[in-house]
Formats: C-alpha cells, sequence, structure tokens
C-alpha cells in the first residue's frame, strides 16, 4: 500500500511558492512546512524558506515545488492540502486538513 503524501499542492499554492523563491535573492531548495504550539486551540502552520534539509525532513516534490516537512508536524499535517487564495480583502496560504477536529474563532489555530 503506498504512503499517502503530507502534503497536496494545488497549482496556485506551487505558482506562489515559485514567485516567492524567485524573488527571494538567493537560492533555496524550496520551503519548509510545519506546525507549532499556538493560539488558541493549540496548533498553527508554519511555513519559511529552506535553505537545506533537515536530516529526517519529509521531502514532497509536487507541480515543481519542494515543499519539506518537519518531521514534528507530519502526524499533525498527514494528507493536508495547501492552496493559495488572493480574495479583495486578504490572500494567503490555505491548508486544508481532513485530521483537524476544530479551530479557533478566529481561524489562527487548530486542534487535532
Amino acid at each position: 500500500m503506498a504512503q499517502k503524501q503530507a502534503l497536496i499542492v494545488t497549482d496556485a499554492a506551487a505558482q506562489r511558492i515559485q514567485a516567492l523563491l524567485a524573488s527571494r535573492g538567493k537560492p533555496s531548495i524550496g520551503v519548509r512546512g510545519g506546525v507549532r504550539a499556538r493560539g488558541c486551540s493549540g496548533l498553527t502552520y508554519t511555513l519559511e524558506y529552506a535553505d537545506e534539509k533537515g536530516k529526517y525532513d519529509e521531502v514532497v516534490e509536487d507541480k515543481g515545488v519542494t515543499i519539506l516537512v518537519d518531521p514534528k508536524a507530519v502526524m499533525f499535517i498527514i494528507g493536508t492540502e495547501m492552496d493559495y487564495v488572493e480574495e479583495k480583502l486578504e490572500s494567503g496560504f490555505v491548508f486544508r486538513n481532513p485530521n483537524e477536529k476544530g479551530r479557533c474563532g478566529c481561524g489562527e489555530s487548530f486542534h487535532v
């Protein structure tokens, strides 16, 4: 049985990641995603530039981008879809996580 990919990347998210990496001004191998304890519900998503692969990082290569997933985050985000949404009043990465059991009222954090 094939292992489920830790993160599914939409076309919009891949395009935004490519644009961010191109405008960074220094080479990157991709971006690193993870979770951190924060917010009123417990966890929040993190995303930062990745200059090198960590020893235990999960590597997701999809639609021309490389996303390294922090090994401590894999169990919280496996199967999550990462999208990029641009709306009139806000834009940003959106994570649709089938493991979430709930979110805080402001949408900043989640719990599994």
